[in-house]
């Protein structure tokens, strides 16, 4: 009772003391920013980007990342934003990683400004939205011609200092189209499904690897291979000449390994070689392209916010195709490979067009199974962000190397996303996947799965995933009636350590498949030991090299599948001139 009484009186004590004897916090610096008349004339819309960095070595907009490396980010939606007029970025704007502008250290910084410029869209649903329309660059804010930027410039930022002026004084140049070659050609095409949807023309486009002697041999018509990756402006990973001698060697953090950039240059010329051989098998290998307003991938399937992708490539960018290039044009000759997000793209194909393909060879797919969506169980856990347990919580870990250590957390990597855009806007990962997977919101923008910012899973939105887009529910759904189309397909690999746990949803998915009956399944799943992302199911070779041979890799085995299910009078001949 005298503890209780003592504390008391000394609160008292505390409580009448003037308040000049108690620090009071101090305002954050903050920065001014605005556009000439010159760039402009006209009010813009967009996301700006106040860029902070301690490292000399690039410019900031060129070093925001979701890596351990990443400099700071600050964002700021503006609307009818005028020529000539202050936005101010302060402490109330959303920052990564660090939360405020209120809690930089002081300091010195090189400081630059950008602004992500949005279109206004008016959709075929009725919604109008305001999004970041692709320019050719592959949804990337920091290089997308038209976007403004900021020259760097060296800042002191101290509490309270006054406001820093910043000019988005230059605007980033187009990209350069890619010319043809004799061996890399380009295709694009306007869509009319997706024009439709989104209110504006929209184009699809890809790269076609066509075979030695294509030109030569005008009668032969070719097997297609679709290869399913991340927005690429070309053929990267296809060289006509040697290594260059004169290449400056980088370092690969992922791979622990000296000079890769020289390995993928030797490996990309090795390939040429064994595509230009005697006897080596004539196909078109085809890349495409469809970044689109949420991403710079739309994940090829039709999506109530992204529109109706997968029906645009299938019916009207794949014909188009076939039709230039001289594709054989039937489902027996036509296979899907490829990693990460082309793996889930190229599962997803082949389950909801299952007689468009006759074999679908996925790496480290996106989730496939969304009890398993990277660490979250979207239909069973309350919260994306923490592990729940009777007395505390766990952050849930988003990225991790084969050792097991982690580099961020799924509530930092969407506290990223969030800096980025707000609507579901950033232009990446967990905002494409509610984009692709979810329902449209009240607001015209996707119906989020989680609250980025408390991490509360919405378990309504679940449901619509689990219906249209976890693949694994899908197949157990509609097994009887797809099975007989999918048997012999489907090939899965991934790393037993994979960076995004991608792992754990392809273990239900075997478990699935192994259980399957009138067929089964008749594919394979393999994984690499102690591998990251993103092991594409060599045993033979580390990953640092395996995932560069996709192009040759699976070759034997749709080789053999061709051999073995073309249908009676198939031509088998003309391409293996």
């Amino acid at each position: 009772m005298k503890r209780i009484t003592l504390l008391l009186a000394l609160l008292f004590a505390v409580a009448s003391l003037p308040m000049a004897l108690f620090p009071v916090a101090t305002r954050s610096q903050s920065f001014s920013v605005s556009f000439p008349r010159q760039v402009s004339a006209q009010p813009l819309d967009g996301r700006l980007l106040l860029l902070l960095s301690t490292d000399p070595t690039d410019e900031p907009r060129n070093q925001i990342d979701d890596s351990m490396r990443s400099q700071i980010v600050f964002g700021l939606t503006v609307d009818g934003w005028r020529p000539g007029e202050p936005a101010v970025v302060d402490a109330s704007a959303w920052g990564y990683p660090i939360r405020s502008l209120r809690q930089v250290p002081a300091g010195q910084y090189t400081v630059q400004a950008v602004l992500n410029r949005y279109e206004t869209f008016h959709r075929a649903d009725g919604k109008t939205v305001k999004l970041h329309m692709d320019q050719g660059e592959g949804q990337h804010w920091n290089i997308s011609p038209g976007n403004l930027i900021s020259e760097p410039m060296q800042v002191t930022v101290k509490p309270g200092g006054a406001a820093i002026k910043l000019s988005l004084s230059e605007v980033i140049p187009p990209t350069p189209t890619p010319a043809d070659t004799k061996y890399i050609r380009h295709i694009r095409v306007q869509s009319a499904l997706l024009t439709k949807f989104w209110g504006r023309p929209m184009f699809l486009s890809a790269i076609v690897l066509v075979p030695e002697g294509f030109d030569e041999h005008p009668e032969a018509r070719f097997p297609l291979i679709v290869f399913h990756d991340h927005f690429v402006s070309d053929f990267t990973d296809f060289r006509t000449t040697p290594p260059d001698p004169n290449l400056k060697p980088d370092y690969s953090e992922r791979f622990h390994l000296a000079g890769y950039n020289r390995i993928q240059q030797e490996e990309a010329y090795k390939f040429y070689q064994q595509w230009i051989a005697p006897g080596f098998p004539r196909l078109l290998i085809v890349k495409i392209q469809h970044a689109n307003p949420y991403y710079d991938d739309s994940y090829a399937v039709n999506s109530a916010n992204a529109g109706p992708y997968g029906d645009a490539i299938e019916t009207e960018l794949i014909p188009a195709i076939e039709k230039q290039f001289r594709g054989l044009g039937q489902g027996w000759a036509r296979f899907l490979y490829g990693g990460s997000t082309g793996g889930w793209e190229a599962l997803a194909a082949q389950i909801f067009y299952p007689e468009h393909y006759n074999g679908a060879f996925a790496a480290c797919p996106d989730p496939i199974d969304f009890h398993a969506f990277t660490n979250i169980d979207v239909y069973d856990d309350q919260n994306a962000y923490f592990q729940e347990g009777a007395h505390k919580r766990e952050a849930q870990p988003a990225m991790r190397d084969y050792l097991g250590h982690t580099f961020i957390s799924t509530q930092e990597i969407n506290g990223y996303e969030l800096a980025l855009g707000d609507h579901g806007r950033s232009g990446e990962q967990y905002d494409i996947w509610q984009a692709v997977y979810g329902p449209v919101g009240a607001d015209g923008y996707p119906q989020p799965i989680f609250d980025k910012v408390t991490g509360e899973i919405d378990h309504k939105v679940a449901g619509y995933w689990r219906e249209h887009y976890d693949l694994e529910a899908i197949l157990e759904r509609n097994w009887a009636e797809s099975g007989p189309k999918l048997e012999g397909k489907i090939h899965i690999y991934v790393g037993s350590e994979d960076t995004y746990f991608l792992n754990d949803a392809v273990y239900r998915m075997e478990d699935f498949l192994n259980a399957t009956k009138n067929p089964p399944y008749g594919g394979e799943v393999a994984y690499g030991p102690r591998a990251e992302h993103c092991w594409n199911g060599d045993p033979t070779l580390p990953n640092a090299l395996s995932r560069l041979h996709y192009n040759t890799q699976y070759l034997p085995k749709i080789l053999d599948r061709i051999q073995k299910t073309a249908p009676r009078g198939a031509d088998l001949t003309s391409w293996r001139y």
